[in-house]
């Protein structure tokens, strides 16, 4: 963390690790901004799941499924409620840079299915996949549009090949994807009124305070989101209010800044299903099955090995 914080905030255009929203705090804002109205990604993700769950697991027949980023896990519920009902699920593993989401998860669902084998893994998946031996009958999930936080022409078809070196025979991938839709309905979900989102991205500097000693002044930042259509992402930053001098003792660094200088925190790609299809062209993957909600704003795409 120390290196990725120095590195990016002593770039030409600082920016921060998105990944570093998440402390027990940050998973909770998560989950508050995940009921709110202007964002259905999760309310149109359960939609698709809850419909289509018991034909993936019978197409897929998975022994083991294995999520990345596993956040909240409601989601998962209905691909390992799911997988038991086809008679072959044994194992449920995690990935995740979180530790105490990790540690929750275990709990829950050690408590819901104590059949099933559990293991956790606190990693980032976009480095640590490599430690993940490659095995048969894994269902690898990647839900909730998190491949929307990699850049989608360098970083998401890294991601893929690294996946596809994880599946052994029978093995599927299921990712999800936030669809483009009307301009100011992406925005509006990255900048609600209430002020959920903003309270979220400042957390990123709560976590480098708390795990680096810094001194960010996060309510110093005002938050700033906005639709980027050259790219089709959502990029949200922090804007400074006034210069500051900022000390990271466990970075060794010392981070400064003048009024309306920004921090990137997070890219949020939004896809098509070409885009999808050219991202995975050249990983040993490909798209078998693309699933929508009814209006099309997000989808679940069924990936297996080329």
């Amino acid at each position: 963390m120390a290196d990725e914080v120095r590195a990016g905030l002593s770039a030409v255009e600082p920016w921060l690790p998105s990944k570093y929203f998440y402390d027990a705090r940050g998973a909770a804002l998560f989950d508050a901004i995940t009921e709110l109205s202007e964002y259905d990604l999760l309310r149109n993700e359960s939609e698709i799941l809850a419909s289509n769950a018991a034909s993936i697991a019978r197409t897929s027949m998975p022994r083991e499924i294995l999520e990345l980023g596993s956040g909240s896990g409601r989601k998962t519920e209905y691909l390992v409620n799911a997988a038991i009902a086809a008679g072959h699920l044994t194992t449920l593993s995690f990935l995740d840079v979180n530790r105490e989401g990790l540690a929750d998860a275990l709990s829950r669902f050690g408590v819901a299915h104590p059949s099933l084998a559990l293991s956790a893994l606190v990693g980032d998946f976009t480095r640590d996949l490599g430690r993940v031996p490659r095995r048969d009958g894994v269902l690898v999930l990647f839900l909730g549009s998190t491949i929307g936080n990699l850049d989608p022409v360098r970083e998401a078809p890294a991601l893929f090949r690294d996946v596809a070196r994880v599946l052994g025979r029978g093995s599927a991938f299921l990712c999800g994807f936030d669809l483009v839709k009307d301009r100011r309905e992406m925005e509006l979900a990255y900048d609600d009124p209430q002020g959920v989102t903003a309270d979220f991205n400042r957390n990123i500097l709560r976590v480098v305070n708390a795990r680096l000693g810094a001194d960010f002044e996060p309510e110093a930042f005002d938050h700033v989101a906005f639709f980027d259509p050259e790219r089709s992402w959502i990029e949200m930053r922090l804007r400074a209010r006034r210069p500051m001098t900022v000390r990271i003792p466990g970075a060794a660094y010392t981070f400064r800044c003048e009024t309306g200088d920004e921090i990137r925190t997070e890219i949020s790609a939004k896809w098509t299903k070409p885009d999808v299809e050219r991202a995975l062209a050249g990983t040993g993957l490909a798209l078998s099955r693309w699933m929508t909600d009814p209006r099309e704003r997000f989808a679940d795409a069924l990936i297996t090995p080329a």
